[in-house]
C-alpha cells in the first residue's frame, strides 16, 4: 500500500467567526455536489487522500501548509454536515480533544438510528487511534481523531499527531476500503515529513517485529523501516512560485478574466458573476471535479479565497460571499431537477484543462500575488488582522511660483 510522509508546520490560534462560518457553507456545497455526483463513497475516498484535503483546506481560505488546515477543515464539514446527515447519508464525529473523547458515544447513536453494527464501529475508531499513536512510533502524539461514516457502512478517519520537539505536525489518513488488517499496513496516507528511520509495527514485514515486543520484548525490534514516500509542506508561511504549478494557475486565471475563452452557454450560465467569482469557482470546479493528478499543488487553491493570514493575500470576503451564493444556487436547483449551473461549474474545471495543454504563462507569479493584494479592499479582503483599507487619496501638489 502506498505510503506519503510531510510535515504541517504547527500553527496555533483559532479561526476567526467570519471565517469559520463561511467554511462551513462552502464546505458543505462542495461536499453536498460531490455526493451529487459521485456518491458517498467518493467522498469518503477524496477525505483519505491527503492532497486533496490540503486542496480543500486552501480553497476554504485557510493558511495554505498548516496544522490548522485539519482541525478547521473537519470542524466546518462538521457543522455543515450533521444537521442533515440524515438526509445526505454522511455523519462526522470526534473532533479536536475533549471531542475525539465522544466519538465513541457518537457513532453508538447513530448506529441505533441507521442500524449500523455501533460495537464494531468503535472498535474501528479506537483500533485507528492505537495504532497512530501507539504502534506507529514515529514521535507524534495524537490530538484530533475524526471518524467519518457513511449509512452504509463505508468509513474514514483523518487524525493528527503533533511533536512539540520539532514544531510540526503529522497526519493520518484512513479507508476503510483500503483496510484489510488493523496491525499491517492500514493506511490510505500518513501525511508527515520524513524524519530517517521510525517504527512501524503496522507494515506487513513487522512480524516477527511484533512477534518478538509479545516475548516481553527481550530484545530491541531489529528492523526499522524506512518510510517509502514523502510529500514535503515547507516551513514558511508564504505562497511561492515554486509552490504553485504557474501553468495550472495561469489556466484558471485565463478561463476567469479572458471571457472569450468561455463557451456561449457557460457564459450564458455566469452571466453576473464577475471575473475575480469565476475565478474562485473556477478552483471550487476543481475540488469537486478534478482527478487525483490534479492536487499535487495545493497551494494553488489558494488562490480562490486567500488566507486568513494573509498568504498569499488576505480573503476576499465579498467574492467569498458570491462563490457561496452560486454554490447553494447550483445545489438546490439540482434538487429539483435543473443542472444548468451544476454543469456550468463542472465546465468550468474541463475548460481550465483544456486551455492549460498549450498554455504559456505571460504573467509573473509576484506579479499575480501583488493584484491581488492591491484590489484586496476592493474585495472586502480581510485577515485575522483586520479588514483592508481603500489607499489614501494622493495629496494635492501645491504650486510653487514657478509652475
Amino acid at each position: 500500500m502506498s505510503r506519503a510522509y510531510a510535515d504541517l508546520p504547527l500553527h496555533y490560534g483559532s479561526v476567526p467567526p467570519w471565517l469559520a462560518a463561511r467554511m462551513s457553507l462552502l464546505g458543505g456545497a462542495i461536499i453536498e455536489t460531490i455526493i451529487a455526483d459521485y456518491g458517498k463513497a467518493e467522498v469518503l475516498r477524496r477525505l483519505s487522500d491527503p492532497c486533496w484535503f490540503q486542496a480543500l483546506g486552501c480553497v476554504l481560505g485557510m493558511d495554505w501548509h498548516s496544522s490548522g488546515i485539519t482541525t478547521s477543515v473537519m470542524g466546518a464539514l462538521k457543522k455543515a454536515l450533521n444537521p442533515r446527515a440524515h438526509e445526505l447519508g454522511i455523519y462526522i464525529c470526534g473532533g479536536k480533544g475533549k471531542h475525539s473523547r465522544q466519538t465513541p458515544q457518537e457513532l453508538l447513536a447513530i448506529a441505533e438510528k441507521t442500524g449500523l453494527p455501533g460495537q464494531e464501529l468503535v472498535r474501528n475508531s479506537k483500533l485507528a487511534a492505537k495504532v497512530d499513536n501507539t504502534a506507529l512510533q514515529d514521535g507524534y502524539q495524537l490530538y484530533l481523531h475524526s471518524f467519518i461514516v457513511s449509512n452504509e457502512g463505508d468509513w474514514a478517519v483523518v487524525q493528527q499527531g503533533m511533536n512539540d520537539g520539532n514544531g510540526m505536525a503529522r497526519r493520518y489518513h484512513w479507508h476503510s476500503a483500503t483496510v484489510r488488517n488493523f496491525t499491517e499496513t492500514p493506511h490510505s496516507f500518513i501525511y508527515g515529513k520524513n524524519q530517517g528511520l521510525i517504527l512501524n509495527l503496522t507494515d506487513k514485514d513487522a512480524m516477527p517485529t511484533k512477534n518478538g515486543l509479545l516475548e516481553l520484548v527481550k530484545v530491541a525490534p531489529s528492523e526499522l523501516l524506512p518510510e517509502i514516500r514523502k510529500i514535503t509542506m515547507p516551513s514558511h508561511h508564504d505562497v511561492r512560485a515554486e509552490n504553485v504549478d504557474l501553468k495550472r494557475l495561469g489556466a484558471v486565471l485565463a478561463v476567469a478574466h479572458e471571457r472569450q475563452v468561455l463557451d456561449f452557454e457557460t457564459l450564458l450560465l455566469m452571466e453576473g458573476v464577475g471575473p475575480r467569482t469565476l475565478q474562485s469557482l473556477t478552483l471550487v470546479s476543481e475540488v469537486i471535479h478534478g482527478t487525483a493528478s490534479r492536487f499535487t499543488d495545493p497551494a494553488r487553491f489558494s488562490f480562490a479565497h486567500g488566507g486568513k493570514d494573509g498568504h498569499p493575500f488576505p480573503v476576499p470576503v465579498n467574492v467569498y460571499d458570491e462563490t457561496i451564493s452560486v454554490m447553494r444556487e447550483a445545489v438546490n436547483k439540482a434538487k429539483i431537477g435543473q443542472n444548468d449551473k451544476q454543469e456550468a461549474i463542472r465546465k468550468l474545471s474541463v475548460l481550465s484543462q483544456q486551455v492549460e495543454k498549450d498554455f504559456t504563462p505571460n504573467e509573473r507569479f509576484d506579479e499575480v500575488v501583488e493584484r491581488e493584494r492591491k484590489d484586496s479592499w476592493r474585495h472586502g479582503g480581510r485577515t485575522v488582522f483586520g479588514k483592508e483599507q481603500a489607499p489614501a487619496p494622493p495629496k494635492n501638489r501645491q504650486l510653487s511660483l514657478f509652475d
